[in-house]
This record gives C-alpha cells, structure tokens and sequence, in this order.
C-alpha cells in the first residue's frame, strides 16, 4: 500500500502482521475516491475514523490537507509510524479511542471537520451507526463539510437522515463502494445559487 500523489508520494505504508485486523482501501479505490474530490482536499481539515493504517486520511495530508485526526483503538502506534514514514506527523493527531465516544468528544469540541474519512469493517453496522451519529452532531462537520464512507458492495441501507445528504455513489465490483455525504442544507443553498 503506498501513497499514490503529493509530498509522500510512493512511500509505502506499514501494514498490521499477523492476524487482519484492518482491511486497507485497494489502490485502485483510494485513486478513484482522490480524483472525485480533486482539489477539494487542499486546506481541509480531515479527520478519519476507522482510520486503520491511516491510508485516506495520510493519503488526504499528502495532497495538502491543513491536518488530520486519526481514529483507531486497534492500531493508533501503527498510524503514528506511518505519519512518521511520510513524514507527516506534525499535521496530525492520533486517538486509540473508540470511535462513537471521539465523535461526540470532537463534536462537543466545534471541531468542524471539512472531510471525514469513514471506513469500518464491512458487514458490522458501524458505518450506519457513525453515519447516524454525524446527522445528529452540531460542531463536528463544517458547513461545507464533505463525508466519505467506504461500505461493502451489498451494504445499502442507509439510515434515515435528517441533516446529511447522499450526493454521490459509486460502486467498484462485487466487493466495494463509496458514499458522499454532504449537509442538507449545504446541497440546497449551492443549488439555488447555481
């Protein structure tokens, strides 16, 4: 797994051994999740939940992202020697916290993320649960906020959100898709201006 473009590009990330613990977003996947968002990274605050290796959210500081903060319980030491690797450790911050309680911690806090990263395990309902959990947060995403989460291919249930907005969705094969979320109200002003 490597770093595709930017300050880092190439490097290669520390992946866990032994048993997996963390399941990384293939190559061809993280490349095509970077070329929708384009130039929208640069400046951004980012924070990435479920982070483990680190990949989106180093991926994102690679291309110019203001900084990041990293949430993993599981492999925080392992982010924090692939930030090292990348040389990108003073642009970040990494939690071992679990990932509901640093959601209400950061939204408590204003921090108003402009890109957040969310790639849970497949199959477990945590992307929905983080999902529901954004919706009903004041202070943790920005106004222009943009949210990605990487769900299995047959993960389509998405719970009924009051704030956010789907605005985006694409598949990659049997295995992987991505979602875009952005708020509500957001959506609707930028169309009415258009």
């Amino acid at each position: 797994m490597r770093i595709i473009t930017g300050s880092a590009r190439g490097c290669r990330l520390k992946t866990p051994k032994g048993a997996e613990v963390t399941r990384p977003t293939a190559d061809r996947v993280k490349e095509s999740l970077f070329n929708i968002l384009g130039a929208m990274v640069a400046g951004r605050k980012v924070l990435d939940i479920f982070a483990g290796t680190g990949n989106l959210g180093i991926e994102a500081l690679s291309r110019g992202a203001q900084s990041a903060v990293f949430v993993d319980k599981v492999t925080a030491k392992l982010i924090g020697e692939n930030l090292q690797l990348t040389r990108l450790a003073e642009k970040a911050v990494v939690r071992s916290s679990d990932v509901f309680a640093e959601l209400s911690r950061q939204g408590a806090g204003k921090a108003e993320f402009s890109l957040i990263f969310c790639d849970p395990p497949y199959h477990k309902g945590l992307w929905q649960q983080a999902l529901a959990q954004i919706d009903k947060s004041d202070g943790l995403m920005a106004e222009n906020g943009i949210l990605v989460v990487e769900h299995g291919a047959d993960e389509n249930d998405v719970p009924q959100l009051d704030q956010l907005k789907l605005v985006h969705n694409r598949r990659y094969g049997h295995t992987t898709q991505l979602s875009f979320f952005q708020w509500r109200s957001y959506v609707e002003a930028e169309e009415e201006e258009e």
